[in-house]
């Protein structure tokens, strides 16, 4: 099998382009084994690019568990410059279908070549059972989250995946390791949630480290960094046009004060490509 290895912002996913092969294994068992960091490529899961007949392509991901997430922000700006790059499409701007529906991503080429791209997202989900939550409010707006013997002050979002965001003074102080994976099992979120903690730079800037819903800790998540924009909006501590920066790199936010779709801007880097027998 034919893979690509990409990233945005370190946020790694194994690509597999199903326009010029066939897929002989259960994707949620492929994603186990390309993932593995010391057995297989080594990645926070695996993307499927496959036809679609919607859009330029279609997005499939799955975390490195093997489950199937609905949207992934940075791996679909790394799908769109893989579809450019390697020639499915010379479409600008390019469209794919996601579990979040068909989006719509507008291409900085350089030497032919795509080096960011700026998403339209598509509007935040507030409504708690869409997102889902059984935290109180609609939206959740710094509800709070008991673990153990502490309450954490949760927002809630959705961009296609549930987002859980709190706000917290020092987030490379803060006990990710731990704290994420008990919110993201948290009985208050029916399918699990990516989790965010998040420290204000300013009213402009943000700092956010990122436990991912079946991945773990990540470098990187475009999603939350679109849910942490929405989230700073609505509780009046951030602009509706932010920079994210998470340890991977720096996201370029904006929600448009129409409430409608949430930009993000970022890169998206081709590492490798190889083959692999599954």
């Amino acid at each position: 099998m034919r893979f690509t290895k990409m990233h945005g912002l370190g946020n790694d996913y194994v690509y597999v382009s199903l326009f010029d092969q066939s897929l002989a294994v259960d994707p949620a068992r492929l994603a186990i084994i390309v993932s593995d960091r010391h057995f297989g490529v080594g990645a926070d899961g695996l993307i499927l690019i496959m036809p679609s007949d919607r859009a330029d392509a279609r997005m499939r991901m799955f975390n490195a568990d093997g489950s199937e997430g609905e949207m992934c922000g940075n791996g679909v700006r790394c799908v769109a410059k893989y579809v450019y790059d390697h020639g499915i499409t010379r479409n600008n701007p390019v469209t794919i279908e996601t579990g979040r529906g068909v989006l719509t991503l507008e291409l900085e080429v350089s030497g032919g070549r795509v080096e960011r791209v700026r998403v339209d997202m598509g509007p935040p989900i507030l409504e708690p059972s869409a997102i889902p939550t059984l935290l109180e409010g609609c939206p959740p707006l710094d509800a709070p989250l008991s673990i153990g013997d502490r309450a954490f002050p949760v927002t809630a979002v959705s961009m296609g995946n549930p987002h859980a965001v709190i706000h917290v003074p020092d987030v490379a102080g803060f006990p990710l390791e731990t704290i994420g994976p008990q919110i993201e099992r948290h009985p208050a979120f029916p399918r699990r949630v990516n989790v965010h903690f998040v420290e204000i730079l300013s009213f402009n800037e943000v700092q956010m480290r990122t436990w991912e819903r079946g991945s773990g800790i990540t470098l990187a998540c475009g999603t939350g960094a679109c849910a942490v924009c929405v989230a700073g909006v609505l509780t009046g501590r951030t602009g509706r046009r932010i920079v994210a920066r998470l340890p991977g790199g720096s996201l370029e936010l904006e929600w448009p004060a129409n409430d409608e779709s949430v930009f993000m801007t970022g890169p998206a880097t081709e590492v490798f490509s190889g083959t692999i027998d599954v």
